[in-house]
């Protein structure tokens, strides 16, 4: 392929169905599942368990519950400010490099409670209150905030503290298998026991480069206005410019140049895709600012809606729930009887799984004309 070569839509969506580990279920370990994947999103707890069972082989939900009590993945706040399933290793390496995205995140949602409000001193007061490193609610944080100074937007405080300025982690047992608990926070150095990586100190960006390139092995080929709608962070043009010349280019349908990896896969687009059942909000979708590879424009609300959504033929063809113990499935279109099998058969499996093997029960409803 040349530096001209277009990728149409379905070359496209191939490549992504292979980054995403949604063409074959890989045999991959799951600590390496989460780190290939670049993180999960994860503000619903048990998403990650629906978005793991369907790109790993014989995935076991114990397993990953078990990393996040051995702190070997943490829940944090991090790209696009949302709470992402991450390794470790990645929270620290990354969280520094998006702090100032995050702040300005926090302060576009409560710009006029915090105007006035020295966010400087406000970190180094929940620094000051976490050092104990007792776990603490965001009600809790702000009522010992409220001990110290005056808060008259205790909301925004509170967001601006967990969120942005005091990099924390959620503990367990939130996130855990068939676990219902609430936001319990720790400052993630404390958790983890090792500091926070600090940026490069002769100006240059490695953690935007390694972003970078994180982001296309799992999401890739994409344009750079996909990756600053992954990421949430302006500022990567400055690491796509340093490592141009490791990378290889294209074009979509658009027009829009597409970034690279030389060696990662980009399958034929003949290749066929088997129905696959997607958590609320993953990344598969929600990773792009183009989302025509795999949602119809007519769909894309669903995404950020929180819909869970089935994979026909590679893209968006359905949403699916779970009422009484049944997975239900409502086509957004119609799909043909080898369509319908093919869901019944997955969606057979997902209930069996969500269930600890107690029921298979699924129902699809009638296709609208």
């Amino acid at each position: 392929m040349t530096a001209t070569t277009v990728l149409d839509t379905r070359a496209l969506n191939r490549a992504t169905l292979a980054r995403q580990l949604l063409l074959d279920r890989a045999e991959l370990p799951v600590l390496d599942a989460v780190a290939h994947l670049a993180g999960l999103q994860a503000q619903e707890p048990q998403e990650p368990f629906v978005g793991l069972w369907s790109r790993l082989h014989a995935f076991d939900p114990a397993t990953l519950s078990d990393l996040l009590v051995e702190r070997r993945v943490v829940r944090t706040h991090l790209m696009r400010r949302t709470v992402h399933l991450v390794t470790a290793d990645d929270a620290l390496a990354w969280r520094a490099r998006h702090d100032a995205m995050l702040r300005q995140r926090v302060l576009g949602t409560y710009r006029s409670e915090l105007d006035g409000v020295d966010l400087d001193e406000l970190a180094a007061a929940g620094r000051a209150i976490m050092a104990d490193g007792e776990p603490r609610t965001m009600a809790e944080l702000v009522r010992a905030l409220a001990e110290r100074r005056p808060t008259p937007h205790p909301r925004a405080l509170g967001e601006m503290l967990i969120a942005a300025l005091v990099p924390m982690v959620q503990l367990p047992p939130r996130g855990l298998w068939r676990t219902r608990a609430g936001v319990r926070n720790a400052q993630l150095s404390s958790w983890l026991g090792r500091e926070i990586d600090p940026p490069a100190a002769d100006g240059s960006d490695p953690v935007g480069r390694a972003l970078v390139r994180r982001y296309l092995a799992a999401f890739g080929p994409a344009a750079t206005a996909d990756l600053r709608a992954w990421s949430g962070l302006a500022g990567l043009p400055a690491a796509v410019t340093a490592m141009r010349e490791e990378l290889i280019s294209f074009r979509d349908e658009q027009g829009r140049v597409l970034l690279d990896l030389p060696d990662a896969p980009r399958p034929d687009p003949d290749t066929p895709a088997p129905v696959r059942f997607l958590p609320a909000f993953d990344n598969a979708i929600l990773g792009y600012h183009d989302r025509t590879r795999i949602i119809d424009d007519a769909h894309r609300g669903l995404s950020v809606a929180g819909a869970r959504v089935v994979l026909v033929d590679g893209r968006v063809a359905a949403t699916w729930t779970v009422e009484t113990d049944t997975v239900v499935v409502t086509p957004l279109g119609r799909l043909s009887r080898t369509d319908r099998t093919a869901v019944a058969e997955q969606g057979r499996k997902l209930a069996s799984f969500l269930s600890d093997h107690a029921n298979t029960r699924v129902r699809i409803a009638t296709s609208p004309a």
